[in-house]
């Protein structure tokens, strides 16, 4: 239930004055449908205002002057500016106005009559000129110009002026709140109440106050990402308190772990180490289990899904794509079946008998192990005991998706584990933010024998060069991928097009070459995929498609083109397609244009690939490089929808917030404490429950 103190806050943004039938689609898209969106819809930018005169106005400022309208100039041709000519004691003012009504503008300006009016100031031929005069009043308003006015987002039909006036509207209903941070702590940090912080973030006086770094946005911003952690802390606490089966190695983990062709890392153990202990527990496991490509993510998951079998229990893995699916039932498939839990293999392009077979063994609980993609968690699907979920390439799958698949379990024996698996190293900032609620293994190490990938930077001039190589490489063996930004010839950007190139490298290598790209149907491109898979195509040009979901130990050559216009972990996700087999790989990124350049931001990506391996390194830096004031950057990059959290530049008040939830919930589970009930009224002013479900 809603504490009733925030009904004002929840209530529509209708109800607000100002905002009529006309204004209300307006207001609710620029802010949001509620008076709390508009209350925290915060200012752009500040407009600052000073008395001057003409000959000491300053160009590119706002200046308020006392003028006396000389007359008025009408435009002589279509598309002329209105003119009108005023002046004070030391010279000319020239009003100028693009379209407009004389008629208004005389009423606003009479002949011989004196006015204040406010503009930025322009100057032509060394007289002061503004264009579209922000305030026009008579002397004895004057008070009306404000020296200091915000800027609020305006969009046609409403006015930053108007979108203020219904900012302070929704200011004015904002009820008292009881402090719900902790005293010691807005002592220390020299933060404004609730309230006066509010009132202050729509009341700046310079450009300085609208910075993340300014106290009152770092007070708001903290107080958001508060809400957030506790939300992401009750979901964990939700997972944790529900009984879950209790899984255990037994014979048939014992016998898989001696059918691996290799001995597991420190790190690997460690790993399996944490899932059973979170399997053992009774509690239902959320674990996030992360490392490069290569580092061994899949076998962590093969033992815990023998733990399940052992414990009596089937299991399921899901991957974004059937040629994913294919490989972990080729490679999981033989090794589970000898250790005694049975793998079947479930796709959309089943057989309706196969699907019949396969559907009977797992609801008899003869299949003790099922691996497909999306297959999995349709309706007809039915298991006799599911204990655990694994999703391979969590990200490719949304939380409902994932919640589907749990759901297949029997409420009778508890709620389905789960292990989510991501082959993209997540920066720290990332994880607390997007996946909080899970516990969080690493894989930072890689089993030994993994070739390390020579990487080389060029410009795109030398591309008829590593062409040339690359034909002497094929013809001795070695397969290659060849990626391209584009499927077709942009007007826009002149990039080369995977479809062009596929052209080209076929006529210089003599030789057939695949293409795969998103605009393909599926199954015609997991084809193309499958066949380079199986060796029949020593060449795949393609587009970001090969990032995840093939895996060829023969391929040994990734060539990029234009790689300064990919993200740096997209580049080390396609690096990592090469050096999985024996043979020494490379990688060779090619950048630049017809004049070769290369940007600072690009520079430092390239180089970053170009020097490490690391994933977990090369993921905080293309977080450094994407994120600070890059709003869309941010969303692509995973982060929920803040209003005034910067998780980059508030990286600091991130962890100690999730620090504060966990100690708030650890002392006060139910929140009955003063401080408690108060943090209740926060968490529901930022209502992450719903922000949470529209982002998933």
């Amino acid at each position: 239930m809603r504490p009733e103190i925030l009904f004002p806050l929840f209530a529509e943004v209708g109800s607000l004055k100002g905002v009529g039938p006309r204004t209300l689609p307006l207001v609710q898209k620029l802010a949001g449908p509620l008076v709390r969106d508009v209350l925290f819809l915060a200012p752009t930018g500040v407009i600052t205002r000073r008395r001057t005169t003409a000959i000491d106005a300053v160009e590119g400022q706002v200046g308020v002057f006392d003028i006396v309208v000389d007359r008025m100039v009408a435009p002589n041709r279509p598309g002329a500016p209105l003119k009108v000519r005023a002046s004070d004691d030391t010279g000319f003012v020239h009003l100028i106005w693009f379209g407009g009504s004389p008629q208004h503008i005389e009423r606003q300006l009479p002949r011989g009559e004196r006015r204040l009016v406010s503009g930025k100031v322009e100057r032509y031929n060394n007289e002061v000129q503004i264009v579209h005069p922000d305030w026009i009043v008579p002397l004895d308003k004057g008070e009306e110009i404000p020296a200091v006015e915000p800027v609020y987002p305006a969009t046609q039909g409403i006015t930053s002026r108007q979108v203020r006036k219904i900012a302070l509207s929704a200011l004015a209903a904002a009820p008292e709140f009881p402090e719900w941070q902790d005293a010691a702590w807005l002592a220390k940090q020299r933060w404004l109440g609730w309230r006066a912080a509010i009132e202050a973030l729509h009341a700046p006086s310079i450009e300085l106050d609208l910075e993340a770094d300014a106290p009152v946005r770092q007070r708001l911003a903290y107080d958001e990402l508060l809400a957030h952690q506790l939300a992401l802390a009750r979901r964990r606490r939700a997972r944790q308190i529900t009984p879950a089966p209790v899984i255990r190695p037994g014979v048939v983990s014992e016998a898989l772990l001696s059918a691996l062709p290799f001995r597991l890392t420190g790190a690997q153990d460690q790993a399996v180490g944490e899932v059973r202990r979170d399997l053992a527990s009774g509690e239902q496991m959320g674990r996030l289990l992360q490392g490069d490509v290569g580092s061994g993510k899949t076998a962590v998951a093969a033992l815990a899904m023998a733990d399940a079998a052992s414990s009596g229990f089937q299991s399921a893995l899901m991957a974004p794509t059937e040629i994913l699916a294919r490989q972990h039932h080729q490679r999981l498939g033989p090794m589970l079946e000898a250790a005694g839990a049975p793998a079947i293999l479930l796709t959309g392009r089943d057989t309706p008998a196969e699907r019949r077979e396969k559907l009977a063994a797992l609801a008899s609980g003869e299949a003790r192990v099922a691996i497909g993609t999306h297959a999995l968690f349709q309706d007809a699907v039915r298991f006799d005991r599911l204990g655990l979920a694994v999703i391979d390439e969590q990200h490719r799958f949304g939380v409902n998706e994932r919640a589907r698949l749990q759901a297949k379990g029997d409420p009778r024996t508890g709620g389905v584990h789960l292990l989510t698996m991501s082959a993209t190293p997540i920066p720290r900032t990332l994880e607390l933010t997007q996946y909080g609620e899970l516990d969080v293994s690493r894989l930072t190490e890689k089993p030994p024998g993994r070739t390390p990938v020579a990487t080389a930077v060029l410009p795109l001039a030398r591309i008829g060069e590593v062409a040339k190589r690359l034909k002497a490489a094929v013809e001795s063996g070695a397969q290659a991928y060849w990626i391209c930004p584009l499927v077709a010839e942009s007007e826009a950007v002149d990039l080369a097009a995977a479809a062009a190139r596929a052209v080209d490298l076929r006529r210089l290598l003599g030789a057939e070459v695949g293409l795969a790209h998103g605009q393909m149907p599926g199954a015609e491109r997991e084809a193309v995929m499958a066949d380079f898979a199986d060796g029949r195509l020593p060449v795949l040009v393609a587009t970001t498609v090969v990032e995840v979901g093939v895996d060829v130990p023969n391929a040994s050559i990734m060539v990029i083109e234009h790689a300064d216009r990919f993200g740096l972990a997209q580049l080390h996700q396609l690096r990592g397609r090469v050096g999985r087999g024996a043979k020494a790989s490379a990688c060779i990124l090619l950048y630049g244009g017809e004049d070769g350049g290369l940007g600072e931001t690009a520079r430092q990506r390239l180089e970053t690939l170009r020097r490490t391996e690391d994933g977990f390194e090369i993921a905080e830096e293309d977080f450094r490089l994407r994120g600070g004031g890059d709003p869309l950057g941010l969303r692509q990059s995973g982060f929920p929808a803040y209003r005034f959290a910067d998780p980059i530049r508030h990286r600091a008040l991130l962890l100690a917030a999730a620090d504060d939830a966990r100690l708030v919930l650890g002392r006060d589970p139910d929140l009955l404490s003063e401080r408690g009930k108060a943090i209740q009224v926060l968490e529901a002013l930022f209502d992450w429950k719903t922000e949470r479900a529209a982002l998933d």
